[in-house]
């Protein structure tokens, strides 16, 4: 055999072994091969996605994915069944936290099952919110995802309220959100794909309705005509009537109809109760 082709042959070999020998030395040697394996058929794309997922979890704290203070549904411990009860329907959430007087001052967790005896009882008025109430869990802002998803995992819990460094409400964040981080969204049955459930009947002469609903549509709803030709929504409507702003609580009465604002932070309207003024 020359000597040429005895070189070959030797390189040829020395990169057969170093094929099968190499290991990843990195994170990235590891994507590396892994999207490789992908773009090969070996490994399913959604797999890759929730590797990758599960791989970038470690790297991420509480505070890049939790849900800011400005848009947390919250009750208010001082408020009556009737006053927070077409928050927590419109919301559809199955947890909210409960604050005093204080904004601050969380006082626990009221599951929305915890609700059903006083609507079988039918007696609102004797509700005892604070007797409903579970436990809260306090976090960090820094608390890394991956510590964070085993201690839900261990205590059974599925949300946390996120702390500043000065003992202050930042946020909070629930296991979906730690989990659609691995797996991608998670959609439920309350998702709204489309434009349907926008308004939706709470009690006689009353109404829950979505900022974001078309002004068109809120005309067919109620059979009025509200102008649409500076604003598409009854949210952007509201807002030009306040001609600022408005907060929670306020109202304001537009060509027959009492709109009272249920939720908003403080970029937008998010939520309303609408009635017929008499």
């Amino acid at each position: 055999m020359s000597d040429d082709r005895s070189g070959q042959t030797r390189s040829w070999l020395s990169r057969l072994t170093q094929a099968f020998s190499d290991e990843p030395r990195s994170r990235e040697d590891l994507l590396t091969d892994l999207r490789q394996a992908s773009d090969d058929n070996l490994l399913d794309t959604e797999a890759l996605t929730i590797i990758e997922g599960a791989m970038q979890v470690s790297d991420m704290q509480v505070r890049d994915v939790m849900i800011p203070r400005s848009q947390m549904v919250v009750v208010d411990a001082r408020q009556t069944p009737r006053e927070f009860l077409p928050v927590i329907i419109s919301s559809a959430h199955s947890r909210f936290p409960v604050i005093g007087e204080n904004p601050d001052e969380v006082m626990g967790i009221l599951l929305a099952k915890d609700l059903l005896p006083m609507i079988l009882e039918g007696d609102p008025e004797q509700f005892d919110l604070q007797s409903k109430l579970r436990p809260a869990t306090f976090i960090p802002e820094s608390k890394r995802l991956n510590v964070l998803l085993k201690e839900f995992r261990v205590t059974r819990n599925h949300m946390a309220v996120v702390m500043d460094e000065y003992g202050c409400i930042s946020g909070l964040i629930t296991i979906e959100d730690v989990l659609e981080q691995i797996v991608g969204e998670i959609e439920d049955e309350h998702d709204d794909d489309d434009d349907d459930g926008q308004i939706k009947p709470f009690q006689e002469n009353a109404y829950i309705v979505k900022a974001l609903t078309p002004i068109e549509d809120f005309n067919d709803y109620f059979d009025t005509s509200l102008p649409d030709d500076q604003f598409d929504t009854i949210g952007g409507l509201v807002t030009q009537q306040f001609g600022r702003l408005p907060k929670k609580d306020e109202s304001v009465e537009i060509e027959g109809f009492v709109i009272k604002v249920l939720s908003a932070d403080n970029r937008r309207i998010r939520l309303l109760q609408v009635s017929r003024s008499n």
